[in-house]
């Protein structure tokens, strides 16, 4: 009898601990859950801590509150100005409504991935057709990406998720269209290396021509003044000579004949012959000396 009692102690203690193991769950700090009963929703828990449930006929599915994320493959985008560009982009959300992503999107995972590939995608093509490639690839991205995060979060509440962030990883050209980019790129910037050399000849020239005109002005005031000061000089040598002159006639007469027999017959001149008559007027002062010259000690 003792036995039986035992095991029978032993059964119910095993029951009262499945009923208790099936009533009993934990909700993790990185979790939220939802409580199904015949598999209709009947409570949501989002903060954690140890819960209850009915056994058996309820049952929980656990749903992550961290944040996720989900990376796209590259996708062929026609930007506004025609141009197609190859876009990598990912996507980082966060479940905030357990309910409402159980009865839209359901349990797995693949489902709320192909779906937001489907509304990123979209985004994508409708916001980037509208933009030039160097808005792209300029500072400009952070709007753009502004524009598709907004249009994604806007489709994505309805399945109880929050986008937290979109961001193009990489976007590049077309394969058969890098060659004809790069291309025109280089003949885009000879053009502007072509302009830049011909303004700077330009202003080469223009500078150059300044500079001659100040020159040409300088050299003529230079020469000007010149003039002036030998002119000025000139007249005073004249106004000298005339004063001497005027101080002794025969004297000054004398003067500039002995200058002309030395340029006539001294070691600077070119040996040249002069066919003169005796009394001829250049050698009047060779046969007559006259008295003031000769008691000023001329030979």
């Amino acid at each position: 009898m003792n036995q039986k009692a035992i095991i029978g102690g032993v059964i119910g203690l095993a029951v009262v601990g499945v009923v208790l193991f099936s009533t009993l769950f934990t909700v993790h700090q990185t979790q939220q859950v939802l409580v199904l009963q015949f598999g209709k929703p009947v409570r949501v828990i989002t903060e954690p801590g140890l819960n209850a449930k009915l056994p058996i006929v309820q049952n929980t599915l656990s749903f992550d509150k961290r944040l996720l994320d989900y990376d796209m493959p590259g996708e062929e985008v026609i930007l506004g100005d025609q141009r197609r560009l190859i876009v990598d982009a990912f996507t980082r959300f966060r479940i905030v409504d357990p309910l409402q992503y159980y009865q839209t999107v359901g349990v797995g995972d693949n489902a709320i991935r192909a779906r937001l590939s489907s509304i990123v995608t979209s985004a994508l093509r409708r916001v980037l057709g509208n933009e030039p490639l160097l808005a792209v690839l300029s500072a400009d991205r952070g709007r753009i990406m502004a524009d598709i995060r907004t249009q994604v979060n806007n489709e994505a509440r309805r399945f109880g998720i929050e986008i937290e962030d979109v961001r193009i990883r990489r976007a590049d050209l077309p394969e058969e269209n890098t060659q004809a980019i790069l291309n025109r790129m280089q003949s885009e910037r000879e053009r502007v290396a072509r302009e830049a050399r011909a303004e700077g000849a330009e202003v080469a020239a223009r500078v150059r021509a300044s500079a001659e005109r100040e020159r040409t002005v300088i050299l003529a005031e230079a020469q000007a003044q010149a003039d002036i000061l030998r002119g000025q000089g000139e007249q005073e040598s004249i106004r000298i000579l005339a004063e001497a002159f005027q101080r002794d006639i025969q004297f000054f007469a004398f003067w500039r004949s002995m200058q002309a027999y030395r340029e006539a017959f001294g070691e600077g001149s070119e040996g040249g012959r002069l066919v003169l008559t005796p009394d001829s007027e250049f050698f009047r002062f060779f046969k007559d000396i006259p008295q003031d010259v000769r008691a000023a000690g001329v030979r």
